[in-house]
């Protein structure tokens, strides 16, 4: 039994994830990043569309929302900390929560630093992991509503799950954000290595998402806000993470 995964491109650099149960023939989307693109590849898979899992509140992610409902009757998941600005949420969901899928499970982590009720969908049992806007490909989402602090402690807890986590990201941002931390670190390995394949699969516009927790943990700055690498090449020897995390979404936020 596995958890069918469609990935397509929306928008400018938003990914859509529709999963499938094939038993149940229950569907799905990761957010709503733009419903016509949602149901024509629902129609193109000859799927129905029964669930929306949203991960924050931001248009790009719930967009859709009220063009599906009316169209497929899906119950629409959530974060409780941002129901009163998800469209048309059923099932407002916190930390700990369960949402389901014909006979796969996600359990809720809530991840707050992008906006303040932020979510992720871990389906623990197939090591799969949507972070909507928390983490990227070499990156983090920008702090619009939450602090330095907050995100560090999100990213910790996301860096806790198994190395062979594969992990979805909302937005295709991976080369942007491999210049970026090869900037910080040139001499570093691992962030060259991951630089070199991310430019070489863009360069035949192939998506680098989804991503493992592995890789990320090797090589993406956000992650190693506690690494005394990242620490010695900010000047910032001896600082506490939460600083040094602070220090370098700083610096990508003029980079």
């Amino acid at each position: 039994m596995t958890l069918q995964i469609h990935q397509f491109p929306c928008l400018s650099d938003n990914y859509g994830f529709l999963i499938h149960d094939e038993e149940t023939q229950t569907t799905a989307a990761i957010d709503t990043p733009d419903p016509n693109a949602i149901l024509n590849e629902l129609h193109e898979k000859q799927w129905n569309l029964t669930h929306i899992f949203n991960t924050h509140h931001h248009f790009d992610h719930t967009g859709g929302n009220e063009t599906l409902k009316e169209k497929t009757n899906c119950q629409i998941y959530g974060p409780q900390a941002e129901k009163s600005r998800i469209p048309l949420i059923d099932h407002p969901l916190s930390e700990g929560d369960t949402a389901k899928l014909g006979n796969f499970e996600a359990t809720i982590l809530e991840v707050p630093g992008h906006t303040a009720g932020h979510i992720a969908y871990h389906f623990a049992k197939e090591k799969i992991l949507f972070v909507g806007d928390t983490l990227f490909v070499m990156g983090c989402g920008r702090l619009f509503e939450g602090t330095a602090e907050q995100m560090w402690q999100s990213l910790s807890k996301l860096r806790r799950l198994p190395d062979e986590t594969i992990v979805y990201c909302a937005h295709e941002y991976s080369a942007a954000n491999a210049a970026f931390a090869l900037s910080l670190t040139p001499n570093d390995e691992a962030v060259r290595s991951r630089k070199t394949a991310i430019d070489a699969a863009r360069a035949k516009n192939m998506p680098t998402v989804p991503t493992r927790m592995d890789w990320e943990k090797a090589a993406n700055p956000f992650l190693r806000a506690d690494s005394a690498s990242l620490a010695q090449a900010l000047h910032m020897t001896g600082a506490a993470p939460t600083e040094i995390f602070a220090e370098t979404r700083r610096r990508k936020d003029s980079f």
